[in-house]
């Protein structure tokens, strides 16, 4: 049977990113990788509600060499001990590589979903810039974009202040959701 799923985009809304000159970047050190307040919770939540909460993230670093994928594989065990999340799916890819995973494009999406049996209709993706914007539409579901400065003016199916937020407004009842019911999957025909 296909469950519904939350796909999370990991740096800016798991985890703080590392803001330089207004632009977000992935954390490079332990030091700093921090999991955002209230993550756990959220990502708890949404699991006893029902859904598959799976991480899609983008980590361009290692194909530029600026982070092993050792590290990274770290980081990633350390963020399952924190946060109760079903699986992190990373795209370790540039934007010159040209793969299908890389967001904006959908394929983690794709992939996360055949894995774990996510029927895509009835889930979410909650994220923080353009690029999850644009895998979100490309695999047909709707967007809740967490607020940070470096992405106003992004038009979202609903703008949150932080995943807490998020999870709020995919657990409400339908009549309460305050998502664009036109790309709603509860309400989309």
């Amino acid at each position: 049977m296909l469950k519904p799923g939350v796909f999370l985009d990991r740096d800016g809304v798991l985890v703080r990113p590392v803001v330089r000159h207004g632009t977000p970047y992935a954390p490079l050190r332990w030091e700093e990788f921090e999991l955002l307040p209230g993550a756990a919770e959220s990502t708890a939540r949404l699991r006893r509600a029902g859904y598959v909460v799976v991480v899609v993230t983008n980590q361009p670093e290692v194909r530029r060499g600026t982070l092993s994928a050792d590290l990274l594989e770290q980081f990633h065990r350390r963020l399952r001990e924190l946060a109760p999340v079903d699986d992190v799916l990373a795209c370790c890819h540039d934007d010159r590589d040209g793969c299908s995973c890389r967001k904006p494009r959908p394929g983690l999406i794709v992939q996360a979903a055949r894995r774990h049996s996510i029927d895509l209709f009835r889930s979410y993706l909650v994220g923080d810039t353009e690029r999850d914007l644009g895998a979100a539409r490309a695999a047909g579901l709707p967007c809740l974009l967490i607020e940070a400065p470096y992405n106003a003016g992004l038009a979202a199916d609903a703008r949150v202040a932080d995943l807490k937020a998020a999870a709020d407004l995919i657990l409400a009842p339908s009549a309460d959701r305050q998502i664009n019911k036109s790309s709603d999957p509860f309400t989309r025909s």
